[in-house]
């Protein structure tokens, strides 16, 4: 009988690849407000949450909500920040992109007017105001890459806090693997096709068996592997 190699157990949702959703702790969006409303909160702690680079900030808002945030650097607990269209250019504030001043440095951007926030969540990172026109904010990212915004949609003002994370060494080997293991259960060490068992990979198996790379473009998932539908294989001769 046959046996689905890594490749299709990977991609069939079973337990041991399965992301641990229980250690999430809430989807990180802006909260929604009504417009032309002004809402203040309280940072009463800073949280860790697996697989997620930045820290967390709880925040206590006036109405009794806890929510968390995206927390910018140089934040502290006890400090007050604010969401709504009329509220000072303040780092950890979050308003609309019509109220934010070229220049600015922004971060966690909607793509679309209330959808929580797409754009620059990543730690360490931000993006800046360069320029508006026709009722677009253009905004260059983290990548260099120029884009174009809504004017209605929200940013937070700062930079992503927990910069510099990946300047500290891993150490071993041990720390490296409990570090994949909680972004979404991925495999570390990774080990080379070739050295694999045949129901691991299609190049697996066998003492020195080799087996064409190429594949064709038709191939069943576990076996379109390698050079997809290749014109030529080799290194060109002069």
């Amino acid at each position: 009988m046959g046996k689905h190699i890594l490749v299709q157990r990977k991609g069939r949702a079973h337990k041991p690849f399965t992301i641990l959703a229980t250690r999430r702790r809430q989807a990180i969006k802006h909260r929604r407000l009504p417009d032309k409303k002004t809402l203040k909160g309280k940072i009463i702690d800073l949280v860790h949450e697996s697989a997620r680079g930045t820290p967390l900030a709880e925040i206590l808002y006036e109405d009794g909500v806890r929510r968390f945030e995206l927390p910018p650097e140089g934040i502290a607990v006890g400090d007050i920040i604010e969401i709504g269209d009329k509220v000072p250019l303040k780092v950890g504030n979050t308003m609309k992109l019509r109220n934010i001043e070229d220049g600015a440095i922004v971060y966690n951007i909607e793509l679309h007017p209330g959808d929580g926030g797409r754009f620059v969540r990543g730690s360490g990172t931000f993006a800046t105001i360069v320029s508006r026109a026709k009722g677009q904010v253009n905004i260059s990212l983290p990548s260099g890459e120029m884009k174009s915004f809504d004017k209605d949609c929200r940013a937070t003002i700062g930079v992503v806090s927990g910069g510099g994370r990946l300047m500290k060494p891993l150490m071993k080997a041990g720390n490296a693997f409990y570090l994949h293991r909680a972004k979404g259960r991925k495999h570390w060490p990774r080990v080379r096709s070739n050295m694999m068992n045949a129901v691991s990979h299609p190049f697996g198996g066998g003492y020195k068996a080799k087996r064409p790379k190429t594949t064709s473009r038709n191939a069943p998932p576990g076996r379109k592997v390698g050079l997809i539908a290749a014109r030529r294989t080799g290194t060109r001769k002069k």
